[in-house]
């Protein structure tokens, strides 16, 4: 590889490392298989660095590997294994709730103010940094991270009732 494109690979990974690896833990929810996600992702974009660095949308490019590389994770044969433990918990595991009320979180984000959706939408949804966002909005970063709050704390008002 040439010095320029090493370079242009190790920014590019640089600037992006946190933000796979917050999506490699909402895939496998543990940080250890999500580090070791995000290391067969890094070490795939290095060997096929031309191709990856000439795509139209990287970040694209990036995120299907990861989510391949995760997919791959979970086809080992030691993760079709039972997992013990020498004692049992003292309390059962609490399981989350998982949302299946699709118009319930439409009515959800309809309860917020325009701006307040759009952000939250791609914060969380579309996980957009707080640059990307403000970008995208036409906003500045320190607006993206008010409405994000705020939007946040609308939605948990809601939710719980309180006022």
């Amino acid at each position: 590889m040439r010095r320029a494109d090493e370079d242009d690979f190790h920014d590019f990974v640089a600037c992006r490392m946190d933000r796979w690896r917050r999506s490699a833990f909402l895939l496998c929810q543990d940080w250890h298989t999500a580090d070791d996600v995000v290391s067969a992702t890094v070490a795939k974009l290095y060997r096929n660095w031309r191709r990856a660095g000439q795509a139209d949308n990287r970040d694209a490019y990036a995120q299907r590997v990861l989510t391949r590389a995760w997919l791959d994770e979970r086809r080992r044969p030691w993760k079709r294994r039972e997992q013990t433990s020498a004692t049992l918990p003292d309390v059962a595991a609490v399981v989350p709730e998982t949302v299946t009320d699709r118009e319930g979180l439409a009515a959800l984000l309809r309860s917020l103010a325009p701006k307040q959706r759009a952000v939250l939408v791609l914060r969380y949804y579309l996980d957009y940094s707080v640059e990307e966002t403000a970008r995208t909005l036409g906003i500045s970063t320190g607006t993206v991270k008010s409405q994000s709050a705020r939007g946040l704390a609308n939605l948990r008002t809601v939710v719980t009732g309180q006022s």
